[in-house]
C-alpha cells in the first residue's frame, strides 16, 4: 500500500471538503459566471480552474512552492496579480455581453480566465505545500509524489464542488433570464467579482 496506509484519509478529505465549501474566490466567480452566462461557460471555467489547479500541484511536489512561498518579493507578486485579475474579470462581467458572443468563444474566455486566475492565486500555491504537505510522510517514500497523489485528491473534490456550483447558478441564472443583461444584474456581478478581489487582497496578506 505505500504512503496510502499511513494517510489519516478521514481527516484528510474532511479537510479538503471543508475547505471547499468554504466561500472563496473560486465559488464567487463561478456562481456569478454561471448565472450570467449559463452552465456550459460555467464548466468550461471549472475545467480552467481544475487545470490551473494541477499547475499548482505539479509545482508544489517539484519544489516550486515551498521556493516561492518563501520569498517574499514572488509571494507578493503573485498575490496583487490574483488581486489585479479578479478586478479585470469585474470589468468583463460589467462590459462584456456573452449572448452576443459564440458558446465556443464564451466557454474559451471563461476557460482561459479560470486557468489563470488560479495559476494567480497565492492562497493554492501555499495550500498545497502547507496544507496538504501536512498529510506526508517522509518515511513512506518519495513526498513529491504523495503531494501528487494527495493533490490529485483534491482536486476531485474541488471539481466536484465547483461543479455542483456551477449548475446551481445556471439554474438560478435561468430564471432571470430576462434580466441577466440588465445594468442591475451586471452592475451586481461586476461588484461580486470586486468584493472577491478584494477579500483576496485582505486574507492572503
Amino acid at each position: 500500500m505505500g504512503f496510502l496506509g499511513s494517510v489519516d484519509w478521514l481527516s484528510f478529505l474532511a479537510a479538503m471538503v471543508l475547505i471547499e465549501l468554504t466561500p472563496g474566490p473560486n465559488m464567487g466567480w463561478l456562481a456569478a459566471l454561471s448565472a450570467q452566462a449559463g452552465r456550459r461557460t460555467g464548466m468550461w471555467a471549472v475545467l480552467g480552474i481544475t487545470v490551473g489547479l494541477s499547475v499548482q500541484v505539479l509545482a508544489a511536489a517539484t519544489g516550486l512552492s515551498a521556493l516561492a512561498a518563501g520569498w517574499g518579493a514572488l509571494y507578493d507578486l503573485l498575490r496583487w496579480a490574483g488581486v489585479a485579475y479578479m478586478l479585470y474579470l469585474a470589468w468583463c462581467a460589467w462590459a462584456e455581453s456573452a449572448e452576443n458572443a459564440p458558446a465556443q468563444v464564451a466557454g474559451e474566455s471563461s476557460f482561459r480566465r479560470g486557468l489563470i486566475s488560479n495559476v494567480l492565486n497565492p492562497k493554492a500555491l501555499v495550500f498545497y505545500v502547507a496544507v496538504v504537505g501536512q498529510f506526508t510522510e517522509p518515511s513512506a517514500g518519495g513526498v513529491w509524489f504523495q503531494i501528487l497523489v494527495l493533490g490529485a485528491f483534491h482536486i476531485f473534490i474541488a471539481f466536484a464542488v465547483h461543479s455542483g456550483i456551477v449548475l446551481l447558478g445556471a439554474a438560478v441564472g435561468e430564471r432571470i433570464e430576462r434580466w441577466r443583461r440588465a445594468v442591475p444584474v451586471r452592475l451586481t456581478f461586476a461588484l461580486a467579482l470586486v468584493v472577491v478581489a478584494v477579500w483576496i487582497g485582505v486574507s492572503t496578506g
